[in-house]
């Protein structure tokens, strides 16, 4: 929200100068972001040309002498075609920065005649797009003075960083109201005058969407002479970016930004027969005063008449009836639009305009008919005319919000001990009516231009930005006698070990979005309609997702189509099972793609590196579900991995037969076919609210280290089992012949072939062996091998291999 000093000032009596001003609004919460003093112009002084001449060795050029008001007169080449002797211009002396160059000039020497200055137009001062010429001012301007102080361009303008709860600051009037409220002077808002009009206006209107339109005023203006607005209008309009078009346009535009009130006039001889509020029919079009067509849909409000649609209401009008020089009759609109409806249009169709920023925020109904009167008032004074009796429709005066408001709740909530009169009183200066209750307790009725305010917590902030947060006096946290509990809860603590460890691994952390393409859904599990996004922000982000490895196969595909085709992403965050609570989880994924290994990936002069496979996410897994606690001694390896894996190449790792912490494996190729994505590219996910909360209280205290004294020593086994048996069938049996012995069993060797017999194979592991209490003897080792072989007959049928 931009505006200048003077604009305030027409609404706000005070002497506080600029940078007081400003302070006060951002202590208020209305942070100013940018202030422009306009020094750029205070260089730019009034002169006169004295004498022209024909340049000696140029005949576009003109030598000029030029009167500054002060002592000689300077010498100036310019070609500019409207140099003439008897001009009075605006001269840029020597090192003046020229905002419209972006240039400082100096001194110069032009085919061989030394200039002194610059006689300047309107775009190198920034004022216009003119460049045909330098200034032409009325002889009368005084010579030797500033000019923008002369023009009125010395204007400061101040742009605040309005937050989309403040509405009534989207107008000059409703910042001079809060600027008032916090003592910085006195309102002087002008009334508006309600103005009849002569007849009755002869264009009907009909409301057929009354849910998306909740009032319409309309009053017609004969015999208007549409030529350009004051100077003085548009000034302000320029200075705070926009660009003045006529008359009627500027006057809308004027009050949209004087009294946050936007307004559209149509060029009543291009309406055909009465005005119609409706939603717009599937397949209509309309071209918009930006030149632009936008097809429409049935979600979209208009004002049409006989010829179809006019106007994208509350956004855009139409521009075949748009107002131009030739407009002698005009419609004047102002009307309440609904803000949901408005702010879905403004983004379906892409359209971004000052009327959309306030309707989607919300207007004060109230102040619809004075609108219509102040943009009458305006176009009768400044193009003519007779306005007609006004048309009302579809508006009712809405109730004013009540709220109960005890004063204490200021101190309770804020720490501030302010008297029940001075809360009531900021109240009262904010536009706010109160009754007391008798209680101690006031009754306050919330101002139409105030639909942010809903309950007493809001009025106290209220009171406490209009008394002062600078008047909270700082103060430290007390201090508590007892050692502070745990900061972070035990999923907390998860997710983070859970990161570090896949940082750890050599990959990547990505941030992928919560919603995936419906699509997508589907092929991981997805597609309930309970996860359907009811608005989604794109067509292909329409479901939540059911699991992270969609979006990061997604960004792998990415990265390959760029030239990465080795890369190792992870994400923890959540996933969704439905739309309850539960359903929603914490999951820790990642993808490794092309030879993205934990220990480097690509080529190297010694060979090229295998590709990622099951093994390269089965160790990813591992190692986020040991960094969060969970017992990967006595973790399940099992086939049953979800669909989207490869079946032969993927598995689960589950705390029992049925709590499943992680899956991982090769993908299905279908999977990496549907999201464009080549392979090879392996995965997992970890479930990281799956892991039960550890028995044992948690401690920072680490274990005592304990290091056997007695050398290790390794044996190994080659067992003949069934193809069906896996491997860690075999590991696992190993290492249960005596835990205090073995410390580790590592798979070597997997043989199949015909000397072992028809669906047979051998698996060879090594067996660690430590020693605790003493130096073991061959009778032990004998005794120990013993069981290892009893063990894995038993558990796996699997026999020694001779």
């Amino acid at each position: 929200m931009k505006l200048t000093l003077s604009w305030l000032k027409d609404h706000l009596e005070t002497d506080a100068d600029l940078s007081t001003i400003c302070e006060r609004l951002t202590m208020i919460g209305l942070e100013v972001e940018d202030v422009d003093d306009r020094a750029s112009l205070k260089p730019f002084t009034i002169a006169r040309v004295i004498e022209a001449g024909r340049h000696p060795d140029a005949d576009k050029l003109q030598v000029l002498k030029v009167d500054t008001g002060q002592g000689e007169p300077l010498q100036v080449v310019c070609g500019a075609p409207n140099a003439r002797a008897g001009l009075v211009g605006v001269l840029a002396r020597p090192g003046s920065y020229i905002p419209g160059l972006d240039t400082t000039i100096g001194k110069g020497n032009i085919r061989g005649v030394e200039s002194f200055g610059m006689m300047c137009s309107e775009r190198e001062l920034e004022l216009s797009d003119e460049h045909e010429g330098i200034i032409d001012l009325p002889e009368d301007a005084p010579v030797g003075q500033s000019y923008a102080e002369w023009a009125g361009l010395a204007d400061p303008v101040i742009e605040i960083n309005l937050t989309p709860n403040r509405p009534d600051c989207t107008g000059v009037s409703g910042i001079a109201r809060d600027l008032a409220a916090s003592g910085l002077g006195t309102l002087k808002t002008p009334p508006v005058p309600s103005i009849v009009g002569e007849g009755a206006c002869p264009t009907g209107l009909t409301i057929e969407a009354s849910d998306l339109c909740p009032g319409f005023a309309l009053r017609l203006v004969r015999g208007v002479r549409n030529g350009a607005s004051p100077d003085w209008m548009q000034r302000r309009l320029n200075a705070i970016g926009l660009r003045p078009i006529n008359a009627l346009v500027d006057i809308t535009n004027y009050v949209t930004f004087d009294r946050g009130r936007p307004l559209h006039v149509f060029d009543a001889a291009k309406v055909k027969g009465d005005l119609t509020v409706r939603r717009a029919k599937d397949g209509e079009a309309v071209e918009a005063l930006d030149e632009r067509t936008y097809e429409l849909n049935d979600g979209i409000c208009v004002i049409a008449d006989e010829n179809g649609v006019e106007s994208i209401a509350g956004v855009m009008g139409g521009e075949a009836s748009g107002c131009d020089e030739t407009t002698t009759d005009v419609l004047i609109e102002s009307a309440l639009w609904d803000p949901a409806n408005i702010a879905r249009t403004g983004r379906d169709l892409g359209i971004i305009t000052d009327a959309r920023y306030r309707f989607e925020r919300g207007v004060d109904p109230t102040f619809m008919e004075p609108g219509l009167d102040l943009a009458t008032q305006f176009v009768t004074d400044i193009c003519g005319g007779t306005p007609s009796e006004k048309i009302i429709a579809g508006y009712e005066e809405p109730e004013r919000r009540q709220i109960a408001f005890p004063p204490s709740e200021v101190k309770r909530l804020t720490g501030i001990d302010i008297s029940k009169d001075e809360s009531l009183s900021i109240l009262s200066r904010l536009g706010f009516d109160r009754m007391d209750d008798g209680d101690g307790t006031a009754r306050i009725s919330v101002p139409n231009w105030r639909p942010d305010i809903d309950g007493k917590a809001d009025l106290v902030e209220e009171v406490i930005r209009i008394h002062g947060v600078d008047e909270i006096e700082p103060a430290p946290l007390p201090a508590h006698g007892a050692v502070g509990g745990p900061i972070l809860t035990p999923l907390q603590n998860r997710t983070r070990a859970a990161k570090r460890a896949l940082a750890a691994r050599g990959m990547m952390e990505a941030v992928t979005w919560s919603f995936i393409p419906a699509d997508h859904a589907k092929l991981f599990g997805g597609g309930d309609q309970r996860l359907k996004l009811a608005n989604p922000i794109a067509a292909d982000m329409s479901d939540m997702r059911p699991s992270l490895l969609p979006g990061l196969l997604a960004a792998a595909g990415r990265n390959a189509k760029r030239g990465y085709g080795d890369v190792a992403l992870f994400e923890v965050s959540g996933t969704y099972e439905d739309d309850t609570p539960k359903g929603q989880r914490r999951v820790a994924g990642g993808v490794r793609t092309g030879s993205a290994h934990m220990d480097g990936f690509g080529r190297h002069w010694s060979g090229a590196l295998a590709p990622v496979g099951v093994f390269d996410a089965k160790s990813d897994a591992l190692a986020v579900l040991e960094a969060i606690g969970a017992p990967v001694d006595k973790l399940m390896i099992m086939q049953g991995a979800p669909d989207w894996y490869h079946p032969g190449r993927s598995g689960t790792l589950r705390l029992g037969p049925k709590t499943v912490l992680a899956s991982f494996g090769e993908f299905h190729p279908r999977v990496l076919d549907a999201l464009d994505v080549s392979g090879p590219v392996c995965g997992f996910e970890v479930f990281v609210d799956a892991l039960p909360a550890p028995k044992k209280k948690a401690t920072r205290t680490k274990p005592k280290l304990e290091l056997s004294p007695f050398q290790a020593v390794s044996r190994d086994f080659a067992f003949i089992v069934d193809k069906t048996v896996p491997a860690g069938e075999i590991v696992k049996a190993t290492a249960a012949a005596d835990r205090g012995l073995i410390s580790d069993v590592r798979v070597f060797d997997v043989f199949e072939g015909a000397s072992l017999g028809e669906d047979k194979k051998s698996i060879a592991v090594a067996v660690t062996i430590q020693p605790l209490q003493r130096t073991l003897t061959d009778e032990d080792f004998e005794t120990l091998s013993s069981t290892i072989i009893a063990n894995v007959a038993k558990q796996t049928g699997g026999i020694l291999r001779g």
